[in-house]
């Protein structure tokens, strides 16, 4: 159902656009318009109800309506978009002239407007129809859908709570870290109330480890409660249980008796006063249910203590007042693992040889979840009969691709499908659309979220909204929330791509193919799905399959990830209203077809043997992303600064971009733009990039004026936030001291350690970089007072400078106050005189990685403090132990003073010599 709604989502702004707009609709036509916006916004209110339904409890009328719904909606869209096309008015020349070609060219143009507005009125009134009578559909199911908060289901993870331990594997270490972060300290009984949360992916065992470490230390408290919540909490019947938990006796009839939340509260607080109690509230799933549950639990009852339990990472943060006291849950060990599994297949004998190759196949689809690998070892032992070799097979390669029906995993299903409904409607056809991609694929963030963007499924109707960082934000949500996992981050811990838990692809491709989203075709022969479905979205992940494109014509999106197939199977020029073209990696060397597909918004030929660009790719008047890296293009068409509506353009440093540039005023990321050989008017032509954020520059060979003409280029940019430059070699001179650099800059770096500014620029500072959390940059020579100003940069989260100069940092510098580098997670102190003893106590308390010369000489020098402990979020030290002018004993000495500073801190930080 949220895929009706995600086709809905981006045509309201489409046709609000067309109703605003200067063109003369005609007046029946217009208010049929009128009346579909009104319609869509009543479908598409209806349909968010819907979509917190799991699809086994709609009633049929529903599905039926919903189908058509989307289906109509992508209709509209064909159809409002075919007449964008065809009215869109192209780019004048930059100074035309002949005035009368100008003119007559307006008049043709116009006069080709008349004969579309009677296309799309013919078009239009076909569709009104047919809204009209979903309309009438929609108000005869709209009272069978039923309440999501009111449907029943059997929450499979109560089993959890009456698992016998004898049955439990591999949980007593982490068991065993849990107990101690809850009673951690000889007088732990004597210390405040303590509220410890548990947070994972759905599946991993949350309620199982808090379920273990409550009966394994509930006796040395006076009273203690294990409480539910789940996702659409009653909050009256949790305070009732708390109670009745707490006594049982004493409020025996609670549950039925009528009580205010505060009168339950107060009840509470009276019971628990002076007592020490062990309280576990499991699978919160909001904030605001715990802002409410926490009222309830006195602060006055010393060695009290408080689990919770959640899969979302905000809600633990909530829950805690330190993330110390937040505890990840890890998937288990490939050894643990193997023993869980064979433990439930082969019960006290050990794996037959023969199955040993594919139950490691068969584990590592698991990745360590328990949930996963009790569901998939319970079905290979069905009925205490050990299936055979081939049906293993079979179920390995089914794990992943939606095609694991088997009843008994469908209670793993459940567990995810409750992550799944309790997404806002929003982010289910975000997190669907990763079936696209192959299992394990690497799937990098910035790739996903402007893809999401051309796909529509990331829109705002608000005028002005970044739509690349609402898509960040739904990025973050679903990592959040566990759906996704993070893989790798940059030097700012953000995250840099990520992947799908075979599980979860499994779930996903099952209802991507139940709805028709998106079509796989890989090696495990998965087919189109019904002989009149209309494919959508194409991912073709074999190259030895026969792909049919005869119900493609609707097809709105195709990815390829094997490298010989394009050319081979596919004429690209078939696909008329194609948005997404993504050949990333594909062996292919012409795209001379691109400039017909005049819908396209996104594509991508990073890491192709592509040549040249045709003329054409002018005409893609909707192309928002171009992704040219690490391809053999030279000279980009002069056609480029066309592409009017261009958000987002990849190109390599070495590649030739034509003037003009200037004219791309949506431009917001340019990377990675050489300047060595561009002239004067080219540089200067950047300034009117204005919505600019991303800029990555390559300036070898530049000399004063291009300098000069960049720096009043980049001030003109007053969005930018993230100015990355590479010089080869020498002094930095493209930016001048009197400078002022964009108030919203948040990143800048200096890429080469080969230049140098001779001192640290005066710009650099609070005033005019008060959003700044990212520096890298290299001086001549580093004074102290420049530490001290860098430190008083408000956001700044990493700095990594560096001291050019050949003085290697003799002198140490010592910070004056204990408030700087009051964000600071990463410094890097590279030839300069920098310990962890020069922050004073109170500076840098968030500081978890940090890097520093240190002269081993220095270490004879009389009440030299080397120490680490007041820097409390240490968790890295890096060290580069220059031992010019100093003594085999002396270096021996400075390695053995820093590991026993190391070994000092509270945190014991790994320590890295070289």
């Amino acid at each position: 159902m949220e895929i009706a709604m995600g086709a809905i989502g981006p045509l309201l702004p489409k046709l609000g656009e067309l109703l605003a707009g200067q063109l003369t609709l005609e007046k029946q036509v217009r208010k049929g318009i009128e009346s579909i916006v009104i319609e869509l916004t009543l479908m598409h209110d209806a349909l968010c109800k819907v979509a917190e339904v799991p699809a086994n409890q709609l009633d049929k009328g529903v599905k039926i309506w919903a189908v058509k719904v989307k289906e109509l909606s992508y209709q509209m869209e064909d159809i409002v978009d075919a007449f964008m096309v065809r009215v869109e008015d192209g780019v004048e020349p930059a100074n035309p002239k002949n005035r009368v070609k100008k003119i007559l060219k307006k008049v043709k143009r116009l006069f080709k407007n008349g004969k579309d507005l009677h296309r799309i009125s013919d078009s239009l009134k076909e569709v009104v129809l047919q809204a009209k009578q979903l309309a009438e559909l929609r108000q005869r199911y709209e009272q069978g859908m039923r309440d999501p908060t009111t449907s029943a289901s059997v929450d499979p993870r109560l089993m959890a709570l009456y698992t016998d331990v004898s049955e439990l594997v591999g949980i007593e270490e982490t068991r065993d870290e849990l107990i101690n972060m809850l009673t951690e300290g000889d007088d732990w009984l004597n210390h405040p109330l303590k509220t410890v949360s548990i947070v994972g992916f759905g599946g991993l065992g949350k309620t199982t480890l808090a379920k273990s470490a409550y009966v394994r230390i509930k006796g040395q408290f006076d009273c203690a409660a294990f409480i539910p919540v789940s996702k659409n909490p009653d909050k009256k019947k949790i305070f009732k249980n708390i109670l009745y938990e707490l006594d049982k006796k004493k409020y025996s009839h609670i549950r039925s008796e009528e009580w205010e939340e505060k009168h339950l509260i107060d009840e509470i607080i009276e019971f628990l006063n002076g007592k020490r109690y062990l309280i576990i509230i499991d699978d919160i799933w909001d904030k605001e249910v715990w802002k409410l549950i926490k009222c309830a639990f006195s602060k006055k009852s010393p060695g009290s203590r408080l689990i919770t339990t959640t899969r979302i990472v905000s809600v633990s943060e909530a829950c805690c007042s330190s993330r110390d006291d937040i505890c990840k849950m890890k998937p288990l060990s490939d050894d643990v693992s193997r023993i869980l599994f064979c433990k439930r297949v082969f019960y006290e004998k050990g794996c037959p040889q023969e199955l040993v190759q594919v139950s490691k196949e068969i584990l590592k689809k698991c990745g360590g979840i328990p949930l996963a690998i009790i569901s998939i070892a319970s079905l290979l032992a069905n009925n205490h009969q050990i299936k055979t070799k081939g049906q293993w097979y079979t179920l390995l390669n089914s794990i992943g691709c939606g095609l694991t029906e088997d009843q008994c995993l469908e209670e793993m299903k459940k567990i995810l499908l409750f992550s799944y409904y309790d997404l806002p409607s929003y982010l289910k056809p975000c997190l669907l659309y990763l079936s696209i991609f192959p299992e394990d694929h690497k799937i990098m963030r910035d790739r996903l979220i402007w893809r999401w963007i051309s796909e529509g499924l990331v829109y705002s109707e608000k005028q002005g909204t970044s739509l690349y960082e609402l898509g960040n934000r739904y990025f973050n949500e679903l990592v959040n929330r566990s759906m996704i996992e993070p893989m790798g981050f940059d030097e700012e811990d953000k995250v840099e791509a990520c992947r799908v838990h075979d599980m979860v692809l499994d779930l996903i491709c099952s209802l991507s193919s139940e709805e028709n989203f998106v079509t796989v075709l890989d090696v495990t022969g998965r087919k189109m799905t019904g002989s009149e479905s209309k494919v959508r979205r194409l991912s073709i992940q074999d190259s030895k399959i026969d792909v049919d494109i005869t119900r493609m014509e609707h097809m709105r999106s195709l990815t390829i990830f094997t490298s010989n197939v394009v050319g081979k199977v596919l004429d690209i020029s078939n696909f008329q209203v194609l948005r997404v073209l993504d050949l990333e990696g594909c062996d292919v060397s012409d795209v001379g077809s691109v400039g017909n597909l005049l819908h396209l918004r996104y594509l991508g030929l990073r890491d192709t043997d592509v040549e040249d660009l045709p003329m054409e790719i002018g005409k893609l008047q909707f192309l928002r992303t171009l992704d040219l890296r690490r391809t053999k293009i030279e000279v980009l068409p002069s056609s480029v600064v066309q592409l009017r509506r261009l958000m987002c353009l990849y190109v390599n440093y070495n590649m030739k971009l034509p003037s003009g540039i200037g004219n791309l005023r949506s431009l917001e990321v340019l990377d990675d733009l050489g300047l060595s050989d561009m002239d004067l008017d080219f540089v200067k032509e950047l300034g009117h990039l204005t919505n600019l954020r991303v800029l990555q520059l390559d300036c070898s060979g530049f000399d004063e004026s291009l300098g000069k003409a960049l720096e009043e280029s980049i001030s003109n940019i007053y969005k930018l936030d993230n100015i990355d430059v590479y010089v080869s070699r020498g002094l930095i001179n493209c930016l001048s001291e009197d400078w002022v650099p964009p108030p919203q800059l948040r990143r800048l770096a200096f890429q080469s350690t080969q230049s140098w500014f001779k001192t640290l620029p005066s710009w650099i500072n609070s005033s005019s970089l008060p959003l700044l959390s990212y520096l890298d940059i290299t001086v001549f020579e580093v004074r102290p007072e420049d530490i001290q100003l860098l430190g008083m940069l408000p956001a700044l989260c990493v700095l990594l400078i560096t001291d050019y100069s050949v003085s290697q940092g003799e002198e140490i510098h010592v910070l004056s106050s204990c408030a700087l580098f009051p964000c600071a997670t990463k410094c890097s102190f590279l030839g300069i005189g920098a310990v962890p003893s020069m922050f004073p106590l109170g500076a840098a308390r968030r500081l978890q990685d940090l890097r520093f010369s240190f002269p081993a000489n220095l270490i004879s020098c009389e009440n030299f403090d080397l120490g680490m402990r007041h820097l409390p979020s240490l968790q890295q030290v890096s060290v580069e132990l220059i031992k010019e002018g100093a003594s085999h004993a002396e270096v021996d000495e400075a390695e053995a003073a820093l590991r026993a500073a190391a070994e000092d801190h509270p945190n014991r930080p790994a320590l890295h010599l070289w």
